[in-house]
C-alpha cells in the first residue's frame, strides 16, 4: 500500500470517531451549563447533539489528521467552544467544576461504546478491516481526549475543575491564566513532540484504554 493511501485510510478511519468525540465533548458541556441555569449555548443554536454546529475547520479536520498522521500518533483536535455564560449558572464557582467534567465524561462514556461495539463485532465474527479500526480508533480517540482534557491547567477542563476546587482567593489567581489559553494550547503541543509531556500522556492513555476494556468484561462474560 502506497504512503498516500495509507494516508487516506487513517483519514477515513479516524473521520467519525474524531468529529462525533468532539462535537459530543461541546455538546456536554452545553447540556450540563443548561441544567445548572445557562441557557447560552441553547439562545445561540449551538445546543445540539449535530456535529455540523460544532465544526471548527482546523481544530476539527486538518489538527486531527495532521496529529493522526505524525510521529505522536494521537488523534484529538477541538470543536467550536460551546458559549458558557458562568456568571448565569445558579453558583458559579461550583457548578461550573461540573460543566467542565461533562466534556471529558462524554468523551470517557463514548470511548466505553465504542469498546462495547468493537467486542460485538468480535463476537459476531464481523471481519471488515475496516469496521474493526474504526472501532479501535474511536477508543484512542476518546481515551486521548479524555486525559488531555483533564491536563489541570486553564483553559482546558482540568484547569477549570481545579478551578472550581481551589480556595476562592487562590481560584481568581489562577484562572486567569484562562487568558493565555492559545499559548498555553501551543505550550502543551510542543511539550507532547518534544517528548516531554507524551510520555505521561501516554500512560495515562493507556490507562483509560484499559479501563474500557475491563469495564466490559462483564458483558463479555455473558456473551461467551
Amino acid at each position: 500500500m502506497t504512503d498516500f493511501n495509507q494516508v487516506i485510510q487513517t483519514i477515513a478511519v479516524y473521520a467519525i470517531p474524531v468529529l462525533f468525540a468532539i462535537s459530543l465533548h461541546e455538546a456536554a458541556h452545553g447540556y450540563v451549563a443548561r441544567y445548572f441555569g445557562d441557557t447560552t449555548a441553547e439562545q445561540q443554536g449551538r445546543l445540539s447533539l449535530n456535529p455540523i454546529h460544532h465544526i471548527d475547520w482546523f481544530g476539527t479536520v486538518l489538527l486531527p489528521i495532521m496529529l493522526a498522521l505524525s510521529p505522536l500518533h494521537m488523534a484529538f483536535g477541538y470543536a467550536k467552544p460551546v458559549p458558557v455564560d458562568y456568571s448565569r449558572l445558579r453558583n458559579p464557582k461550583k457548578q461550573m467544576g461540573f460543566v467542565a467534567a461533562a466534556g471529558p465524561a462524554a468523551n470517557f462514556v463514548m470511548g466505553l461504546g465504542w469498546t462495547i461495539a468493537l467486542l460485538l463485532m468480535y463476537r459476531l465474527d464481523v471481519s471488515e478491516p475496516f469496521l474493526i479500526e474504526m472501532g479501535k480508533a474511536g477508543m484512542l480517540t476518546n481515551a486521548v481526549m479524555c486525559v488531555f482534557n483533564l491536563i489541570p491547567v486553564p483553559p482546558l477542563d482540568g484547569g477549570r475543575i481545579l478551578t472550581a476546587l481551589l480556595p476562592d482567593a487562590l481560584a481568581y489567581k489562577f484562572a486567569q491564566i484562562e487568558r493565555y489559553g492559545p499559548y498555553v494550547f501551543i505550550g502543551l503541543l510542543v511539550l507532547m513532540y518534544t517528548g516531554i509531556l507524551s510520555p505521561v500522556l501516554a500512560v495515562m492513555v493507556q490507562a483509560c484504554h484499559s479501563l474500557f476494556i475491563t469495564l466490559v468484561q462483564p458483558l463479555a462474560f455473558l456473551l461467551n
